[in-house]
């Protein structure tokens, strides 16, 4: 996957996701925030099922590799990450002031970043670092409207467990990238929307309107389903601590839909997080990583083409395009720019 191409992934998922605080706030008016979690992760799993059916094409014919035994422990693990999480967000969104919320969130690309690096050795160079510093102050500034309102509460101890949850999820989800994602996420939705709504029916209350259950649904599908599609395409190409960092962009859509739902002005704190999001974006984008580095053997299969120097396999017949199919990658040393994708993901 082209490195812009996978930006854009990045960047959509964020935005998708950006919608999730400022409508989540709303409906936690009239529904239990278990209950909320549960409808949210449902959602996605129901809206990207009913996506596939709708699909005759990808019904018939997909170039996406399916999910083996392989990898359900990461799947597992996953879901039970993605069950938590949202429960303490909606809890830490229902106990503490928005300001506090929005700005405790950006600890995930933190998280998500020391748990790549330390846990998986994903290699974070000092440009991308700064970068992720410039995104992470740009949502600071954007979300801190008086510092005396910023302040560690409960609801906050459960923003920061939520993130810790979403940065472990996210890089067990870098795992599972280079399979179908429509599949990952449905096993994410129906999964975790059905361990959330247990714990729903033991602890909180299934109450709530049918309008206010389909729009929660709705919601899900869009911040959660649709999103979370795009956050794992991305990870293909960038790995998990460089798309989290591009995930700093969901504030903006938060606060682009206050403006135009709230009808609250665009601000000078506004402006200025947008200049510093910029310069940490171009410090992301323009990452310039290369040294000699080995392959070593490997089989796997996963959605590719044959125009690129890691698939030049001659054990399999020419094809043109998107495909997938198991096919071995020979020990190889050489030398070029490179992310932590599934292709790159070597020691430093």
């Amino acid at each position: 996957m082209k490195k812009n191409t996978a930006v854009v992934y990045a960047i959509l998922a964020a935005l998708l996701f950006g919608m999730n605080a400022p409508f989540s706030k709303l409906l936690l008016n009239e529904i239990d925030p278990l209950f909320l979690a549960a409808l949210l992760y449902l959602g996605a799993g129901l809206g990207m099922t009913v996506l596939t059916l709708l699909n005759k094409t990808r019904r018939t014919a997909t170039a996406e590799a399916r999910l083996t035994k392989k990898e359900m422990p990461s799947v597992v693990l996953m879901i039970l990450l993605d069950i938590a999480a949202p429960i303490f967000l909606l809890l830490g969104i229902n106990l503490t002031n928005s300001s506090t919320a929005a700005l405790l969130g950006n600890f995930e690309i933190v998280a998500t970043s020391v748990i790549a690096m330390i846990f998986f050795k994903e290699a974070i160079g000092k440009r991308m670092w700064m970068a992720i510093g410039f995104i992470s102050l740009a949502s600071i500034i954007l979300t801190i409207s008086d510092a005396m309102t910023i302040n560690l509460s409960i609801g906050a101890v459960f923003v920061i467990l939520a993130c810790i949850c979403w940065g472990f999820e996210n890089n067990c989800t870098r795992n599972l990238s280079i399979k179908d994602p429509v599949q990952v996420v449905v096993l994410k939705g129906f999964g975790s929307g059905l361990g959330a709504l247990l714990i729903a029916a033991i602890w909180g209350d299934l109450s709530g309107s049918l309008i206010d259950i389909i729009l929660a649904m709705a919601l899900g599908f869009v911040a959660y389903g649709l999103s979370i599609f795009f956050y794992v395409k991305a990870q293909r190409g960038l790995g998990a601590s460089r798309t989290s960092a591009y995930y700093a962009a969901a504030p903006f859509m938060g606060v682009l839909i206050s403006w135009l739902v709230l009808k609250e002005p665009i601000t000078v704190s506004f402006l200025m997080a947008l200049a510093i999001m910029l310069l940490g974006t171009w410090l992301a984008l323009s990452e310039d990583h290369e040294h000699a580095h080995t392959h070593l053997e490997e089989t796997h299969d996963h959605s590719h083409n044959h125009d690129d120097e890691h698939h030049l396999h001659a054990d399999h017949p020419p094809v043109k395009g998107e495909h997938c199919h198991e096919h071995t990658h020979n020990n190889t040393v050489h030398s070029h720019c490179h992310l932590p994708d599934v292709h790159h993901r070597h020691l430093h």
